[in-house]
């Protein structure tokens, strides 16, 4: 199946569940053509963001799983076997060459494909890369729109790469508005949290460099750079800071404040379904949905955002914190940090960008032989960043052009002098910058790699 009959076949899916003729829906799709249930029955499994198998109480099955949904690891689902015609490369198709971690197995004589739980980091790239759409990612909107059904408080965190990538000249107070009409409480952005992890690398930074060979990884962001970093280069994990991504912080620090609350992020991409799911940091985010997903839920509920009036909020991200949607951000947004928290060390400050799995492997290959010259190190499994996502709407020109605009929109512009976000902290007990250096303090914004 075509990755646009996917999309046409989740609206539908949607439509029914608002409408409440969902297991008549699903009967009719299953009913109409000869074909294989199974593998259909995977799809719009996958498509309800549950795991169901075929039977012939399917429809009743599926709608069970959907009302007691079950976080699970699995967000990459293999629909059916590989075919004859894959084309091959160094004895192995597409798919297999192109997960960096090795985790697609295929029998080479029932062509059967294996996700290996312990290998896959949930990445995404083999959802793109089967040219047969042999894979599918879980779409989770039908768990949450059973929460925001039963009216509990719903925060939809949104990644900074989103500005632009539903019109030209749709605000975040436009975007506000259109999550609250579906049913969202609010909708934070997630580069004011970005400003908090800003400071926190700043602080690894001083903590890690001291003399000029002296390296650090940077964990913020990518969850295919620190699955890479962990499940490859495992050698190099004494070098990577341990600060959770923005979007981790986000659901952390919202649920610090307020135990009941549940987070939905939106971003482009795959991997952060998987990063939600992480064992260590899987109560932060609830759900995960795409711009992709995002824009066909907007179109089934006859929702343009460039026709709402801007709710505003009371957040207030810094320019650092903006631009962390496309590669170099990060490094930037840091390096302005340790300008103002540690003048001292600035001097020792020079950074480098891998951009894209292949870049990403040799940066993280001359780490290892300690042949880089740079002292901070930010990877980034998509072209361009963030900006560069499979579930993009826009190009990642566009969607750079849009993150520097929005960047450059705001009043402040080192995450340091964020003034806002400071009070903000204090809701968590962190008082000052200095506080950052205190782990027991900051240990909501730790990971253990």
């Amino acid at each position: 199946m075509e990755k646009t009959k996917y999309r046409q076949l989740f609206k539908e899916i949607l439509k029914a569940y608002y409408e409440e003729v969902f297991e008549e829906k699903i009967e009719e799709i299953m009913n109409r053509e000869d074909i294989d249930k199974e593998s259909l029955s995977k799809v719009i499994s996958a498509l309800c963001g549950v795991e169901v198998n075929y039977s012939d109480n399917f429809s009743e099955d599926l709608k069970f799983a959907i009302k007691n949904y079950q976080k699970t690891n699995k967000v990459v689902i293999n629909t059916s076997p590989c075919t004859k015609n894959c084309v091959k490369v160094d004895d192995k198709i597409i798919c297999e060459n192109a997960c960096p971690f090795d985790a697609i197995i295929v029998d080479k004589e029932t062509l059967l494909l294996n996700i290996s739980i312990d290998l896959c980091v949930n990445c995404g790239i083999c959802v793109d890369s089967c040219k047969n759409k042999n894979f599918i990612d879980k779409i989770e909107f039908l768990p949450i729109l059973e929460i925001l059904k039963e009216n509990k408080k719903v925060i939809a965190a949104v990644a900074p790469s989103i500005a632009g990538q539903f019109g030209e000249n749709v605000s975040m107070g436009q975007l506000r508005a259109a999550l609250k009409y579906i049913g969202f409480e609010d909708m934070v952005e997630v580069a004011f949290f970005a400003d908090i992890l800003t400071i926190k690398e700043a602080v690894e930074f001083n903590r890690y460099i001291n003399k000029e060979k002296d390296f650090l990884l940077s964990s913020c962001c990518c969850p295919i750079w620190v699955g890479m970093i962990k499940g490859r280069f495992k050698e190099l994990v004494k070098y990577t800071s341990p600060s959770v991504s923005p979007m981790i912080a986000a659901g952390k620090v919202i649920k610090e404040i307020d135990p009941e609350c549940k987070v939905v992020f939106i971003g482009p991409c795959v991997a952060k379904k998987g990063e939600a799911k992480s064992d260590d940091i899987k109560d932060a985010i609830d759900h995960v949905l795409t711009f992709t997903e995002l824009k066909d839920i907007f179109e089934v509920f006859d929702i343009e955002p460039n026709k709402f009036h801007e709710e505003l909020s009371t957040q207030y991200s810094s320019r650092g914190g903006r631009i962390y949607g496309r590669i170099g951000g990060v490094s930037s947004a840091v390096e302005d940090a340790v300008k103002e928290m540690y003048p001292d060390k600035i001097e020792l400050f020079t950074s480098e960008q891998a951009s894209g799995i292949k870049e990403c492997k040799a940066m993280l290959q001359s780490a290892l032989k300690g042949e880089t010259s740079a002292a901070f190190l930010e990877g980034m499994g998509c072209d361009g960043g963030c900006v560069g996502g499979p579930k993009t709407i826009i190009s990642k020109e566009k969607g750079k052009e849009h993150i520097e605009k929005y960047g450059d929109d705001s009043k402040v512009n080192i995450s340091v002098n964020n003034k806002i976000m400071k009070k903000f902290l204090r809701n968590i007990g962190i008082d000052n910058i200095e506080d950052f250096e205190d782990k027991r303090k900051v240990k909501i914004f730790e990971r253990k790699l």
